[in-house]
């Protein structure tokens, strides 16, 4: 793992618990001391839920590095956590695909940026790609595989049989676009949120209980596809015909750029109104601790679905 930041140890917990020895890098101490302290505690969580059978065992498999060399050797999958920066990526894949072995798979989490803008001069840029997480990856197990035009095919193969070993679940998109499949999805559903509460048609909080209680319940099991098949009698052609006439009528009044700055961001900040806590880490972190625990119980409850 290069990166010991929030995706960074996480991706270390995925990977420890499916019995892989993992080695962590980070050039600051300080944030190598931060993530051991978090990783022990998050995975004697879950296996408060079933998630992890031994959270000693786990813990003890992963090493805390403060040289790149030391965690690099013998690798076979490198997966780097760095900063949403092009350049950075560059310069840190420069660096693993000159210090690993041959046969390993070096994939990036990056939330946007292609593969293809910053393996295209690699040596080994056939065995480059993305590896696209969901926050928290430890929790959310989505995991998207996208390569550049010149990944070899074997590599996305062998990705996609490494995420399924270690419990994710991985989907392969077949072509590269900005930002991938998940986040043009969330950017869709942001934005037009930024519209409808940015021109006082809804609350912040009615907006989030109309995801939370109303969509989000059925596409956290079934996904928008297969929800809108059971939505007309006919299934999804059913349903086409049924409500093209609307969604044409949206498709072509989608929301501007300018929802997201000037005076609509402004008034969707007022909308929202300060955070009763504070913006403050330690209540930010508190509030992520509410939010894994109710991933947990919601993973451990598909989970017995799942097996019944």
């Amino acid at each position: 793992m290069v990166g010991a930041g929030l995706i960074g140890r996480a991706w270390a917990m995925v990977f420890a618990r499916a019995g892989w020895t993992v080695k962590v890098f980070d050039k600051d101490p300080a944030q190598l001391t931060s993530a051991r302290d978090h990783v022990a505690a998050d995975l004697a969580e879950q296996q408060a839920f079933g998630l992890v059978a031994d959270a000693a065992g786990a813990t003890g498999r992963i090493a805390w590095c403060e040289r790149l060399r030391d965690a690099l050797e013998g690798a076979d999958w490198v997966q780097e956590n760095l900063p949403e920066d092009v350049t950075v990526k560059r310069q840190i894949f420069s660096l693993l695909d000159a210090g690993t072995q041959s046969g390993a798979i070096l994939a990036s989490s990056t939330s946007a940026i292609p593969a293809s803008r910053f393996t295209e001069a690699l040596a080994g840029r056939a065995r480059c790609l993305v590896a696209h997480p969901v926050n928290p990856p430890h929790l959310v197990p989505v995991v998207e595989l996208c390569g550049a035009p010149w990944t070899a095919p074997a590599t996305v193969e062998r990705a996609h049989a490494v995420m399924s070993a270690i419990g994710q679940v991985p989907v392969v998109v077949r072509r590269e676009l900005d930002g991938f499949v998940l986040n043009r999805l969330q950017g869709a559903l942001l934005s037009e949120a930024m519209r409808l509460v940015g021109e006082g048609y809804v609350t912040p909080a009615d907006l989030d209980k109309t995801v939370s209680e109303g969509l989000g319940l059925r596409w956290s099991f079934m996904g928008p596809f297969a929800t809108i098949e059971l939505n007309a009698p006919g299934g999804v052609a059913d349903y086409c015909a049924r409500y093209s006439g609307f969604y044409r009528r949206l498709a072509g009044d989608p929301p501007a750029p300018a929802v997201w700055e000037g005076e609509n961001a402004q008034r969707v900040a007022a909308a929202l109104g300060p955070a009763p806590e504070g913006h403050v880490p330690e209540a930010h972190e508190a509030r992520t601790a509410w939010r894994n625990t109710r991933l947990l119980a919601l993973r451990q409850h598909k989970r017995e679905q799942d097996t019944q």
